[in-house]
């Protein structure tokens, strides 16, 4: 399968997954609205998740994956399916112990994330109470990281893309249905999504399961304490540890700055949490279609390629990662920039969300555009330091962008509060993005292939026209005003985007741009 088609599909998949996402945001959005108890849910959820960076798809995956395939490559199947037994054994008792504690320390947590809470009793409680409650939840997510691991490494790439629309619908299910139950009982509605956060999480891992066992790699998980403790000792997995040691570092930082960001956001107005959870939820559509798509197709084979010793090909493939991110990022970081407004207005603009809500959360979204070429870039680059098994080197250059971040924090937010916050994070992410390309070319492992220069004219002259055209259409029209006619909110939103695409494209074509050597590598 070419890279191309493989991050088509895992592309595709995951656009299915974004858009449940988001038609399970506009629910929660029309029921909820922005309130304290929004708040609340929005911290207890990422608390898990927080966690989930170290034990899923952030430490763990960063080291397991390149270990995984440089194995496969070195040692063949019987060796590695060794090494994923022993990994799923020690995996599943660090997770066991973690969400223990995590259970029991819920209060401590809440206030270490949002401590500004406590202005509202009522609020910090159903956090705790939330947040004990969705605490096991990173325990299904690490297993679902384990299974997708090793799927994508044996280029299986579909199963793991598709299953977050299980965690959408099952919290749809519960916005829709078990909200209103609970309301008429006198419970707080939102914990409602409680229960819909852990039965997404088990159905994600329930349907790894058939995938695995067809190709034979499903992992035998022992409980004894002798396995345990031999599964410990493994040489794999204390390579993995041993990678992991860095890569948590440099988790715990990226954490530490949503950490201090939610705090901060904590102690503004009343609903800057969730503004920025919908602005960034907005902000995840072309980071996780491009980027996240991407870099778990990049990352597998770029272990291999260094495996076999191809560092051609290596090199190759990096440069094609960055031509896509440039080439499909800009235009999304334009739209974000130019067409924040209608977008939100036209997504979120329903029920108990007020004009007032739509203003803020577009000023946050306007935010993180501006780095959102450096967020998806990043989803590449990072992969060509962990391919090589170098983790401390991001890890180092993460500490230097949370130094920046929380910096550009105590300039911005003063003046632009919530969006600020979110102004900080896209700009640290270009800080980020253009340390990681120049270590790359300095150690010689990066070499642009030729071309650059007029690619870079012909994108940078269509994302221009993009620009005018967009907004163009944000000023045209009355998009607050509209949601009297959402239907007809809803076409001119279509049509908006069709014609961005149009032009977009158009000009590319027009300037001579060879589209479909892209797709062929």
């Amino acid at each position: 399968m070419s890279l191309f088609k493989a991050a088509s599909t895992v592309s595709l998949l995951t656009l299915a997954s974004r858009v449940t996402g988001l038609a399970r945001d506009l629910l929660m959005a029309s029921v909820f609205g922005a309130t304290i108890f929004t708040d609340a849910f929005n911290v207890a959820f990422r608390i898990p998740n927080l966690f989930r960076r170290l034990f899923a798809e952030g430490a763990f995956s960063q080291a397991f994956v390149p270990v995984l395939a440089a194995h496969k490559a070195q040692q063949g199947d019987a060796a590695t399916h060794e090494l994923i037994d022993a990994v799923a054994t020690a995996l599943f008792a660090a997770l066991v112990l973690t969400s223990a504690l995590g259970m029991l320390g819920a209060p401590a947590l809440v206030w270490a994330l949002a401590s500004g809470l406590r202005q509202d009793p009522a609020g910090f409680d159903a956090a705790i109470f939330m947040t004990r409650w969705m605490f096991p939840y990173i325990g299904f997510m690490s297993l679902v990281a384990l299974s997708a691991g090793v799927l994508n490494t044996w280029k299986h790439f579909a199963v793991p893309a598709v299953t977050p629309v299980l965690l959408n619908l099952c919290m749809i299910a519960a916005a829709w249905w078990a909200a209103p139950v609970l309301g008429a009982r006198g419970i707080e509605p939102i914990f409602a999504m409680v229960g819909g956060v852990m039965a997404g999480g088990a159905l994600q891992l329930l349907v790894q399961v058939p995938a695995l066992y067809r190709l034979r790699l499903l992992p035998r998980i022992a409980l004894g304490w002798r396995q345990v403790r031999a599964a410990w000792r493994n040489p794999g997995v204390r390579r993995i540890l041993g990678l992991m040691a860095p890569a948590v570092l440099g988790v715990g930082v990226a954490q530490l700055s949503l950490m201090i960001n939610t705090q901060i956001a904590s102690y503004l107005a009343p609903g800057s949490v969730t503004w920025l959870f919908y602005a960034d939820r907005l902000m995840e559509f072309p980071t996780a279609l491009l980027g996240v798509a991407l870099g778990v197709v990049l990352t597998p084979q770029l272990a291999g390629a260094l495996a076999a010793g191809d560092g051609a090909g290596y090199s190759a493939m990096l440069d094609w990662g960055l031509r896509m991110v440039v080439l499909l990022a800009l235009p999304c970081a334009v739209g974000l920039l130019a067409f924040a407004r209608p977008l939100v207005a036209t997504l979120f603009h329903y029920g108990a969300l007020h004009d007032a809500d739509v203003l803020r959360i577009a000023s946050a979204l306007m935010g993180y555009g501006v780095g959102l070429l450096g967020l998806v870039a990043v989803k590449v680059l990072a992969p060509g330091y962990y391919a090589s098994q170098d983790i401390r080197t991001p890890v180092r250059i993460a500490i230097v962008v949370l130094v920046v971040t929380q910096a550009l924090n105590v300039l911005l937010v003063p003046l632009m509060a919530h969006a600020g916050l979110a102004l900080s994070i896209g700009l640290g992410a270009l800080v980020n993005a253009l340390w990681l390309l120049s270590g790359l070319r300095r150690r010689g492992r990066y070499t642009p292939q030729p071309g650059w220069r007029a690619f870079l004219v012909r994108v940078t002259a269509a994302g221009a026209l993009l620009a005018l055209f967009l907004a163009w259409a944000s000023r045209h029209f009355d998009w607050l005003a509209l949601g009297h006619q959402p239907l007809v909110r809803a076409g001119l939103l279509a049509l908006s985007l069709a014609g961005a695409v149009l032009v977009y494209f158009g000009v590319l074509a027009l300037s001579g741009l060879k589209l479909a050597q892209l797709a062929r590598h």
